[in-house]
């Protein structure tokens, strides 16, 4: 079984054919879907499409490019939405400079409420870095040291430095389509120096498909083509890749149920 630990179900690029979208993940062997939740106002929305579908749960937080745009969640906001049984990740959170540089301290703050409630809840911290690496790594640095908490660096494409320290504090990398780019032999390079006990996979739906699907739809069913690569990269059956990344998702994403747990 293969899981999407990332992926944006309630975008409407979904919306004619979600149904569809589900059906061709299990064709796939994709057994469990965590969709994103990226404002607090669409919560209600994130958590009934995985009340609707059981393979799919969520996660839900304030997106760093929605900072300054939709208020920032309370910690107890946070924590009340954990407390839904589907509701498996805090984020997803953290800082971009991109596009938003102007908002850089107000990203600072809603990653560190964020990370508090994934304290509180011991659920795992959903890490979105882009052009900020330094920062990144010394608020994480410095939140760990003040009170220990789990975290996955979302669709890792940033410098070996700040996988480095994301790996030291026991933190995972999740592989994304732009890991399968022709272009993308360093981003390989680091992954392949990680543990295979810290890799995830993802798709970032509806961004980012690998080839042979670059800059069309991508969708969870595609997981697969990403994680081939990723299989490659470790010197692995594709089955045993997939055996790896699943039980990595189980033991940080300890919410979610096994399929054998469900089956019982």
């Amino acid at each position: 079984m293969l899981v999407d630990s990332h992926c944006h179900l309630d975008f409407p690029d979904f919306a004619d054919d979600l149904g569809e979208v589900l059906a061709r993940a299990e064709a796939a062997g994709v057994g469990r879907m965590v969709t994103i939740c990226t404002k607090p106002s669409a919560e209600p929305a994130v958590r009934a499409l995985a009340e609707a579908h059981g393979p799919v749960y969520y996660a839900a937080g304030l997106h760093p490019l929605s900072v300054g745009k939709e208020p920032t969640p309370t910690v107890e906001a946070l924590v009340a939405f954990a407390r839904h049984p589907k509701m498996v990740g805090i984020g997803e959170t953290g800082l971009d400079y991109h596009y938003t540089v102007e908002t850089k301290a107000a990203q600072a703050e809603s990653l560190r409420v964020h990370i508090e409630a994934a304290r509180r809840t011991g659920l795992p911290l959903i890490i979105h870095a882009r052009a900020a690496d330094d920062d990144m790594a010394s608020i994480l640095i410095e939140e760990h040291r003040a009170g220990a908490f789990s975290c996955v660096m979302h669709c890792f494409s940033s410098s070996r430095a700040l996988a480095e320290s994301a790996l030291e504090l026991g933190f995972y990398l999740s592989m994304s389509g732009i890991a399968a780019f022709k272009g993308s032999a360093e981003l390989r390079a680091i992954f392949a120096d990680a543990p295979l006990e810290r890799i995830l996979v993802e798709t970032d739906a509806p961004y980012l498909a690998p080839p042979p699907h670059r800059g069309k739809r991508n969708e969870p069913s595609y997981v697969a083509l990403t994680a081939a690569v990723g299989a490659e990269v470790f010197g692995l059956s594709a089955e045993d890749f997939a055996a790896a990344t699943t039980e990595n998702f189980h033991r940080l994403f300890a919410k979610v149920p096994r399929a054998a747990e469900e089956a019982a």
